[in-house]
C-alpha cells in the first residue's frame, strides 16, 4: 500500500502565516517562543518554537516560497514521515548551534536549508533558479553556501542573516540525505523480483521455441 502524501511543508506555510499573525497583532507573543539564551536556561522550547516565528513580512515570505517548493519535492521523494525527521532535526540542531552565535534568533532557515540539503543530495541534478539563473541544485547549494561563509564572516557588512544557521542545516541535511538515498537504493534491491534460472529456461522452452 502507497504511503499516504501529507502535504506537511503546506500545513506548515498555513502555520507560519497563523502565528505571525499572532506575532503582529499579540503584544510579548514572539518574546514567549524566540530563541535566545533562555533556551540553555531551562526553556527548551525555543530551540522548536523559533522555527515558526518571523521577523518580518518579507522573511516569512522568502522562507514560504523555499519551503513550498522544495518541500513537497522532498516529501513526494522520501515520504512524509521522513520529510518530517529532515525539517525538524535540522532546524532543532541548527537552532542549538545558533544560538552560540546570535544574542536571539528566529525563522524556519535552519530546517528549510535542511530540507534543500536532502534534496541535493538525493536529487542533484534537479534544475532550480540562483539569482535568477537556472542551474542544477548541488550547484546552487554550493553558491548558497558560499554565500552564506562569506557572509558569516562578514565580508558582506553587518546583517541579521542567520549565516550559520544555514550552514548548519544544509549540512544536517546533506547527511540525512546520504542515509534517505541508501535506504531507497536497499528499499529498491529488496523489492526487485528475483528470477531463477529454472525458470527462465522453462519460459524459453514455452515461448521461444518457435523463434
Amino acid at each position: 500500500m502507497a504511503k499516504k502524501f501529507r502535504y506537511y511543508s503546506i500545513w506548515f506555510s498555513i502555520f507560519m502565516i497563523i502565528v505571525f499573525l499572532f506575532q503582529v497583532f499579540i503584544n510579548g507573543f514572539t518574546e514567549l517562543f524566540i530563541l535566545d539564551d533562555r533556551a540553555n536556561n531551562g526553556e527548551m522550547w525555543r530551540f522548536v518554537t523559533a522555527i515558526f516565528l518571523h521577523g518580518s513580512v518579507s522573511h516569512l515570505a522568502y522562507n514560504l516560497l523555499a519551503l513550498f517548493f522544495f518541500g513537497l519535492v522532498l516529501e513526494s521523494l522520501i515520504g512524509s514521515r521522513r520529510f518530517l525527521w529532515v525539517f525538524f532535526v535540522s532546524g532543532i540542531i541548527a537552532n542549538v548551534i545558533a544560538i552560540n552565535y546570535y544574542d536571539a534568533s528566529l525563522g524556519a532557515s535552519g530546517a528549510i536549508y535542511g530540507v534543500i540539503g536532502a534534496l541535493t543530495i538525493i536529487r542533484p541534478l534537479f534544475v532550480v533558479f540562483a539569482f535568477g539563473i537556472p542551474m542544477p541544485l548541488f550547484l546552487a547549494s554550493a553558491v548558497w553556501i558560499t554565500g552564506d561563509i562569506l557572509r558569516g564572516l562578514g565580508a558582506f557588512g553587518p546583517t541579521n542573516i542567520g549565516a550559520i544557521a544555514h550552514i548548519t542545516g544544509i549540512f544536517i541535511g546533506f547527511i540525512m540525505g546520504i542515509m534517505y538515498r541508501s535506504k531507497k537504493r536497499k528499499e529498491l534491491t529488496n523489492n526487485q523480483a528475483i528470477i531463477s534460472e529454472s525458470s527462465i529456461r522453462k519460459w524459453e522452452n514455452n515461448f521461444m521455441r518457435d523463434i
